[in-house]
């Protein structure tokens, strides 16, 4: 019987040992999307415990604390941060074969160096000890990145953002890239008509000019791609149910924005033509700046409204949503396509029925200018486990080329997930060494290695430029 969670863990061949060991675990992690909060890099902040870098934010195990029930009170509310981790440890022996038994595990072995399982049993044991350690320099939030070899960031960072605490992390001179990303998914946002004038409000306010049309909407928006550009940005990001594609033209477009800017309500197919330009719009301005830009495609977000209404959004109650994925995207990225406008492109599908779907997608797109240039990304979300990462490799290796693939993200609020990429690495060796070991592909450790080395972080690095 093999021991849990040990050295070679999920590595179930010699061969898989020696590629994960001798290669892909020493190479460095470039993290390009997640949502660290930029601040707390800046500051180099010191959590006073465990539960303030691990369960603040973390919806992840608030949702299963909720299905284990927990009483709110201990998750979002007014109990004090020991009562939490303590209901936390409660909850963790019954989350096995849950990625979050695995995460819980590897996170208290990476950072803390504790071995023991978290139960209610060694609860104040670990609690007491990794307190003490939080408390030492070596686990600031720089030190914590630097345990798990970090060395480029990006995080997620709204158009209005001024950016202040990347500009100060730049000028420390730490040996950490932390880079924007240009997410401008509440400037399109067109279903909540109140909330759209009030963010045009506040970007008129911004670049100090009067916003009462389309253009001048467009030229504030743009203005502010441009200081991303000189703060060091060259990614964006979107979060949408689904592309947006409908035909329109810019009149009609023009014409919605004045009745959207006069209060008025729009029908759902105004709101469509005008997500649809200024997703087209965006588009534009990230091939022009030699972007990358990412889609995150297919949650179902804030579907209890009793538990919105008291807790707000993102707070772990969203899910895979069943939205029709492929001629949409297919009739946005062939338009891009088209004016030779398409950028350097990564798409990501919540729905694992439509992997395959994805997988054939990214191969429409490419025009040997750049190894990989469409990418499909990651299992995302509710698919970054184990079978989900093993789905999209498989697929992605059965349709595409896996040996293009930029790896692996974290997608988190938590400076202590970065084991995930560890987690990602692991299923990639294992994969690898089975196929080695079962003759389905050569026993070439020079070429297999290589191949790995570049998944888990020589491919990013040259699709980024970093």
């Amino acid at each position: 019987m093999k021991k849990f969670l040990d050295e070679n863990f999920l590595l179930q061949t010699e061969t898989a040992r020696i590629l994960y060991h001798d290669f892909a675990k020493h190479m460095p992690i470039i993290d390009y999307h997640n949502h660290l909060i930029p601040e707390q890099i800046a500051e180099d902040k010191q959590f006073e415990n465990i539960t303030q870098v691990w369960l603040y934010g973390d919806h992840y195990k608030w949702r299963a604390m909720r299905t284990f029930g927990i009483d709110e009170y201990y998750i979002t509310g007014g109990a004090s941060d020991w009562e939490k981790f303590e209901k936390w440890a409660e909850t963790v022996p019954y989350t096995l074969r849950n990625p979050l038994y695995h995460w819980t595990h590897l996170e208290l072995q990476r950072y803390f160096n504790i071995h023991e399982l978290l139960s209610p049993a060694t609860a104040k044991q670990i609690w007491y000890e990794c307190n003490a350690k939080l408390q030492t320099k070596e686990y600031s939030v720089l030190g914590l990145l630097k345990k798990m070899n970090v060395k480029t960031l990006c995080t997620t960072d709204d158009p209005l953002d001024n950016l202040e605490f990347h500009q100060q992390i730049k000028a420390s001179g730490i040996d950490l890239v932390v880079l924007p990303a240009f997410r401008p998914d509440k400037a399109m946002n067109a279903d909540d008509v109140a909330g759209l004038n009030q963010y045009v409000d506040k970007l008129a306010t911004i670049v100090e000019k009067p916003i009462t049309n389309y253009q001048e909407y467009l030229v504030a928006l743009k203005s502010r791609h441009d200081f991303f550009v000189e703060n060091g940005a060259s990614v964006s990001d979107h979060g949408l149910e689904q592309i947006y594609a409908e035909d329109y033209t810019e009149e009609e477009v023009a014409q919605i924005f004045l009745k959207i800017r006069k209060g008025k309500a729009i029908t759902q197919e105004e709101n469509l033509k005008f997500k649809s330009a200024m997703l087209f719009q965006f588009a534009l301005w990230d091939h022009e700046r030699g972007w990358v830009q990412q889609y995150h495609l297919g949650a179902i977000r804030n579907n209890n409204d009793r538990l919105l209404a008291s807790l707000g959004p993102d707070t772990g109650f969203d899910s895979i949503g069943d939205f029709s994925q492929g001629r949409a995207l297919a009739k946005f990225l062939n338009k891009l396509d088209a004016g030779n406008k398409l950028a350097k492109t990564i798409l990501y599908n919540l729905n694992p029925a439509d992997n395959e779907l994805m997988a054939t997608m990214i191969g429409n797109y490419q025009d040997g200018t750049v190894a990989g240039k469409v990418q499909w990304g990651s299992g995302w979300w509710f698919l970054d486990q184990k079978q989900g990462m093993i789905n999209q490799i498989n697929a992605l290796s059965n349709l595409g080329l896996l040996s293009q693939f930029v790896g692996m993200l974290t997608d988190s609020r938590s400076f202590l997930s970065f084991p995930r990429h560890e987690y990602f690495r692991r299923i990639l060796c294992d994969l690898f060494g089975t196929d080695i070991e079962n003759g389905e592909i050569p026993n070439d450790i020079k070429l297999v290695s290589q191949l790995v080395e570049n998944i888990c972080y020589h491919n990013a690095k040259a699709y980024f430029s970093f």
